[in-house]
């Protein structure tokens, strides 16, 4: 495509941290990918609505692929034909099956890790450093819920869910280790989705999840898929990234005044030419401006609700998901 060519592809993600462009586990198999497929684009951070479903997204041109679009960024840029890694091993069986596998136990140990088996602070970090304490905390206890509800976890199930998550993403490790050997690559000698999915998912968990981390210790026993992340971070990160990670912005990309270079992610910013917002940009940003005061709104009213009641006591519970209400 000619706004392919011109550099107009525009990735809008979460902020880099643990020395990660993005530190987002959605975001940076996105990331990745474009950067296997060496395309230009520029790089914007939205740090306004840390809980909407639709980040990561690129804009190039009139396309808009988000990532509750089915089958997600990487499948959107696919079939619109904006950049295919896939076309010569996506109908071989081993390659639908591993990552499958990665998509699903290896994503499901990350959620698990992130909101559920850690002190928070990662996650933390990552979505709710930005934003009012009240505000981020109450963010991370709804954001607990909905994991334990998308894991299947209740109070009476959670050692034996614990177990289980674990247990799938060590054969997910064995696997993958064996399968990549001494290859640069899983299939085919040269990077595909998967490989941009695995990548993303491993420095992910080497460098944002805590040294105490049951999923980093099990990943750190295969040394190939170490050096494998090490390897391919240096080549396709690290590579000509020298000056400084570009200013965090907090507006979507589409009045972004700044933007990270494309081959050189925290390269000098650059402009785009002013154009006409679509529909969906002006909703995106209607929503992300109401998002801060509505969340106030929530903040005052469960304050208010503890405050009319002379003997309520207030507790943060794990087993309920961070409130506990005892009156």
């Amino acid at each position: 495509m000619d706004e392919v060519n011109h550099g107009e592809l525009t990735l809008v993600t979460r902020k880099a941290c643990f020395g990660l462009p993005t530190a987002c586990p959605s975001c940076l198999p996105v990331y990745i990918y474009l950067r296997f497929a060496r395309i230009p684009f520029y790089l914007s951070y939205n740090l306004i609505y840390p809980d909407s479903d639709q980040i990561p997204y690129v804009e190039c041109g009139p396309f808009v692929a988000y990532n509750n679009d089915k089958g997600g960024v990487i499948d959107s840029l696919k079939e619109d034909g904006i950049v295919d890694l896939d076309s010569e091993v996506h109908a071989i069986p081993e390659w639908i099956s591993t990552k499958a596998m990665i998509c699903s136990w290896l994503a499901d140990a990350v959620m698990y890790e992130l909101w559920v088996g850690s002190d928070g602070t990662s996650a933390h970090k990552i979505y709710y450093s930005d934003l009012p304490w009240p505000i981020g905390k109450l963010l991370y206890f709804k954001q607990i819920r909905i994991a334990k509800q998308q894991l299947g976890i209740t109070k009476d199930n959670a050692d034996r869910r614990e177990e289980e998550i674990y247990k799938r993403a060590t054969v997910a490790y064995g696997a993958l280790s064996t399968r990549l050997g001494e290859q640069s690559f899983f299939f085919d000698n040269r990077p595909t989705s998967l490989d941009a999915v695995f990548l993303g998912h491993a420095l992910f968990t080497l460098q944002a999840l805590p040294e105490t981390s049951v999923l980093r210790s099990k990943l750190l026993e295969h040394t190939n898929l170490v050096q494998y992340a090490e390897k391919l971070k240096m080549e396709f990160i690290e590579a000509d990234s020298s000056s400084p990670v570009p200013p965090h912005h907090s507006e979507p990309s589409s009045s972004a005044p700044r933007r990270g270079g494309p081959s050189n992610w925290s390269s000098k910013p650059k402009s785009k030419p002013k154009r006409e917002k679509t529909e969906e940009e002006k909703t995106f940003k209607r929503r992300a401006k109401y998002f801060l005061g509505t969340q106030l709104v929530a903040v005052l009213v469960f304050l208010s609700l503890l405050s009319g009641s002379d003997d309520a006591e207030v507790e943060f519970d794990d087993d309920d998901d961070g409130l506990n209400y005892n009156d």
